[in-house]
């Protein structure tokens, strides 16, 4: 028979907090939220730990009228008040409750490019708050939401053994505040030659902060989509971003940023942190992944700095260089022109 060990040479457990556990292990409430607008009902469903902001980005995911463009009514409520970084648990919605929403599509106001959607330019962010909010629970759940509720539309087929490029439009390859009769006019210098240089070792996706309908737009006013030189793998648009908060106790901003991953999730096979760079004049787009962004020079006043920006010209050079190395993330980007003065400097002594 064998021996029962004593009551002293078994260690007790640890005592376990059952509502701590509960807390972590329990996944975040699920919410089912009624937008009623002209008429028609449509079902949106979020979470708790989902902030008013990105509620309203999933109801112009279902209705078409952009966040700015929303006045949302529930009874007893002042939602117009409450702040859009404000988490849904924190607000007291009903079961299946009911908004009312009162808003115009873009397509009922659209009178020109002038009419084109504001963007906030980028505060002082400081680069050592990337790793607290890519790294927060909170942010990862969001990005693995949104990678599923997100699915990217392919223009052309992703390539095997291709690296992936990754694009702002405003201030990076278009100048969207200055007038012009032209839209040509206000783009980038040298943009369609850098498209087609960048293809050769990279598929290439635009990402704006923008709807869907501008980015499209955009594009094909400055003859991108279609350029017999380079193919669009993808367009995505603001539907895709998620938002986050600014660890800085002094300044807590909330906004939105691109995280990479809604493209990693989907295309798990090509594209991965090894092999991707993004290009955003905001560096705050990157947080979720800092190792892969590249701060591009604000391209603005097209007329009068057309003839003088050769900033495309030169990261035409970063990315050849870097093209063939294995893994991209261990670069510094932000160094990206000392790179390519270094490897000009090695071909000349080789």
């Amino acid at each position: 028979m064998a021996d029962t060990p004593s009551s002293s040479s078994v260690p007790a457990p640890p005592e376990v907090d059952a509502a701590s556990i509960a807390a972590v292990a329990a996944p975040p409430e699920e919410m089912t939220l009624v937008v009623k607008w002209r008429g028609q009902e449509q079902t949106v469903r979020m979470v708790g730990d989902d902030t008013l902001g990105e509620l309203k980005l999933r109801i112009c995911e279902a209705t078409g009228v952009l966040p700015k463009r929303q006045t949302l009514l529930y009874p007893k409520l002042m939602l117009k008040d409450i702040d859009d970084s404000t988490l849904l648990s924190s607000i007291p919605f009903k079961p299946n409750g009911k908004i009312s929403m009162i808003g115009t599509v873009e397509e009922e106001i659209f009178v020109g490019q002038e009419d084109d959607p504001e963007l906030l330019d980028d505060f002082d962010f400081e680069q050592n708050e990337d790793t607290p909010i890519k790294d927060k629970d909170v942010y990862k759940q969001k990005l693995k939401r949104r990678a599923s509720q997100y699915k990217i539309k392919l223009l052309n087929p992703c390539r095997q053994g291709k690296k992936l490029l990754v694009l702002d439009i405003d201030y990076t390859l278009f100048d969207h505040k200055s007038p012009a009769e032209n839209p040509k006019e206000l783009m980038r210098p040298y943009l369609h030659q850098f498209l087609a240089a960048a293809y050769t070792k990279y598929d290439i996706m635009i990402w704006s902060a923008t709807s869907m309908k501008w980015v499209e737009l955009k594009m094909e006013q400055l003859g991108v989509l279609g350029n017999p030189d380079y193919k669009i793998t993808a367009l995505m648009d603001h539907l895709a971003m998620i938002t986050v908060q600014s660890e800085n106790q002094s300044r807590k901003k909330t906004f939105d940023c691109k995280p990479l991953g809604v493209i990693w999730a989907q295309f798990p096979e090509y594209y991965n942190e090894k092999n991707t760079i993004m290009f955003d004049d905001l560096r705050r787009n990157f947080v979720m992944n800092p190792q892969n962004g590249l701060v591009i020079k604000p391209f603005r006043k097209a007329h009068s700095n057309r003839d003088n920006d050769k900033e495309l010209v030169k990261l035409t050079h970063y990315l050849l260089s870097i093209g063939d190395l294995e893994d991209l993330s261990k670069l510094d980007h932000g160094k990206w022109e000392s790179f390519i003065d270094d490897s000009a400097k090695r071909r000349r002594r080789s």
